[in-house]
């Protein structure tokens, strides 16, 4: 049995005197400096996980939304392997349990239809994509027609500014299918209805449970909506394509996909009305091991054969921290752009479709960014003032709000709000970059550098 405590003793040994002298040189003042925490702060963390051993860390998303993110959040994992605490239950660490429903998606995506010869483009790099930018389209020509479903890319893709400049183009052909008329259906050549998880048969994973669930259809969609499958099919029809799962129902494809997936028949599901997908203590505790051939946990992981479902590498992947270490890659603030802007996800938005409903929306009220009380004052700037924040990748107007829980330093804009609540109408998509992040893409959301100053008109 490979027990974390000994897979730490069989590692440390092995690391070079380089990478021994620089773990020593990793103390709480220099964990300070990056993190501007104090170092008394630090020491009591640390003292807090060395004597709890069913300490537990839950690493959200947040961490992948910087350019370090993917290398931040592996040496986070590191922790609890290094003090055992995934030998103890409530102990050891959690970012997403999808590994769990082991999903057979053959059929439902197609995936024995797939030509590996087409090429896959970063969705978060649409603006540098539609404007014809050669390293986001891949070598090829350019994209002439998009069809749109489950995304708003035109409020919520990195670089607003030049994602709304490819989709003016003259020569692109845009359909959505939506349930809103969003900012990119506003754009669009045609708009589909689309019907909403009342009116169509589908089934759910938790994310932050363990159960498969059914959403059974409960009433008829509105004349002329249809779900994603049935457009998809339906094209299939008129565009002569062939596959099974086009000529299947949407009950059909679920019962298929719970069989060929070991978790029994819809008829089964609808009798149990969920099934609880949580491997056994051992299993999700990795007591037996890690889920690598030979059961070690890497703590120096081959970035670049990291297995993940991506179909590309992206980024400065070979420039990434061989061992868990901090990776200076993240927009700094500097003296053009004396602050760092996150954008956070607001209470009421999980996504873009909550900013469609009225109830949301006036939760919410309006775009906003807090600033902390000592930078307000500095800058002239009172609770509640208009204030432009830029880059340079544009700027936006919205409002202030004083918030002594913001480190000096750092604003947050909670969004997403729709582009048409800001005055310009520029949302803060703006001022979010779409390079490429290491190692498999995805936008750094919460990395951005900016300046600030009081909106005068």
């Amino acid at each position: 049995m490979v027990r974390p405590t000994v897979v730490i003793s069989r590692v440390i040994p092995t690391l070079r005197p380089s990478s021994r002298r620089n773990l020593r040189a990793k103390s709480p003042e220099w964990a300070a400096r990056i993190t501007g925490c104090e170092v008394a702060t630090i020491e009591a963390f640390a003292r807090l996980v060395g004597e709890r051993k069913r300490a537990f860390f839950r690493l959200g998303y947040g961490f992948s939304r910087s350019r370090n993110g993917a290398a931040n959040m592996h040496a986070a994992s590191c922790i609890p392997v290094v003090t055992g605490a995934w030998l103890h239950e409530g102990g050891g660490a959690f970012h997403s349990n999808g590994a769990i429903y082991h999903w057979n998606k053959s059929m439902i995506e197609g995936l024995d239809a797939i030509d590996p010869a087409i090429r896959v483009l970063d969705q978060s790099r649409i603006g540098p994509v539609l404007c014809g930018e050669r390293d986001a389209l891949a070598g090829g020509p350019p994209v002439a027609a998009l069809l749109i479903q489950n995304t708003n890319p035109v409020s919520i893709a990195p670089e607003q500014d030049k994602v709304k400049r490819g989709f003016a183009r003259e020569d692109l052909f845009v359909c959505v299918h939506e349930q809103f008329m969003t900012a990119t259906a506003q754009m669009a050549d045609v708009v589909l209805p689309a019907t909403m998880f009342l009116e169509h048969d589908d089934i759910y994973q938790g994310g932050g449970h363990q159960n498969i669930i059914l959403g059974p259809k409960l009433i008829e969609p509105p004349g002329g909506c249809r779900s994603n499958h049935e457009v998809i099919a339906g094209l299939a029809e008129r565009l002569g394509a062939e596959h099974p799962g086009f000529a299947m129902t949407a009950r059909e494809l679920i019962d298929w996909t719970l069989k060929h997936s070991g978790w029994g028949s819809l008829d089964e599901l609808e009798r149990k009305r969920w099934i609880d997908c949580q491997p056994d203590f051992d299993a999700a505790h990795y007591v037996n091991g890690f889920a690598w051939p030979d059961g070690k946990f890497r703590f120096r992981p081959d970035w670049p054969k990291v297995p993940f479902r991506s179909p590309w590498l992206a980024g400065p992947v070979h420039a990434m921290p061989t061992l868990p270490d901090h990776w200076s890659v993240i927009e700094e603030a500097d003296d053009e752009h004396p602050f760092r802007l996150a954008t956070s996800p607001a209470r009421s938005f999980l996504n873009s479709s909550f900013t469609e409903t009225p109830t949301s929306l006036a939760r919410e009220r309006r775009p906003e960014v807090m600033i902390h009380p000592q930078d307000a004052q500095a800058l002239g700037i009172a609770d509640g003032d208009k204030v432009v924040l830029g880059n340079r990748r544009g700027a936006v107007r919205l409002n202030a709000r004083l918030y002594a829980g913001v480190r000096r330093g750092v604003l947050i804009a909670e969004s997403v709000f729709p582009n048409a609540t800001f005055e310009d109408g520029r949302g803060i998509n703006t001022l979010t970059g779409a390079d490429s992040i290491a190692p498999f893409g995805g936008a750094a959301f919460h990395d951005n550098k900016v300046w600030i100053k009081r909106h005068t008109a």
